[in-house]
């Protein structure tokens, strides 16, 4: 059976909290972007970036990277694969960057963002956000400085963020085939 893991109220909650941490941390982010990981990450890259400009009271510097071509899997696929948009209008040389994730589990997406980030320059510092850290079963050597929640879940279980009905469930391996 499924497992609600956060509700909207949680994720509200989750997602305010993270804002006073990263507040506290970048200041007034004037040196300071967010990027959300396509396809997923976005979202609550989104929804985070609308909760800590209203908090702060100015515009934050955002944008969004698509990993498709830097994952390491990506050839094999047997169809198609569709990149998705990049949306990065601001050089990052220098900049502090947050890259913001829904999930955190092997890390291979997180290394596919660093290697695509590369292409757009050098930045001064990057930092990992998540709105819910797996834990284990980490194929690199990856960690969140930010964390929304942590869930020990087992190799086959999957954590799904479903944004339509702003949740996180937890489905066993009986219900994803």
């Amino acid at each position: 059976m499924s497992k609600t893991f956060l509700d909207a109220r949680n994720i509200s909650i989750t997602t305010q909290r993270l804002c006073y941490e990263l507040i506290e941390n970048h200041n007034d982010f004037g040196d300071t972007a967010i990027i959300g990981l396509q396809p997923r990450g976005v979202y609550f890259a989104r929804k985070l970036r609308d909760a800590l400009e209203k908090s702060i009271g100015s515009k934050i510097v955002y944008g969004e990277l698509d990993i498709t071509f830097y994952r390491d899997d990506f050839r094999t696929k047997e169809f198609d694969i569709e990149p998705n948009e990049v949306n990065i209008d601001f050089t990052i040389e220098g900049k502090k960057i947050i890259l913001v994730d829904d999930v955190l589990y092997t890390g291979r997406s997180v290394r596919s963002a660093l290697d695509a980030l590369n292409d757009f320059g050098r930045p001064k510092q990057v930092e990992l956000l998540v709105l819910i850290d797996r834990r284990y079963n980490r194929e690199f050597p990856i960690e969140a400085d930010y964390i929304g929640k942590q869930v020990d879940t087992r190799a086959d279980d999957k954590v799904k963020v479903d944004w339509i009905n702003n949740e996180v469930l937890i489905l066993k391996r009986s219900e994803i085939l």
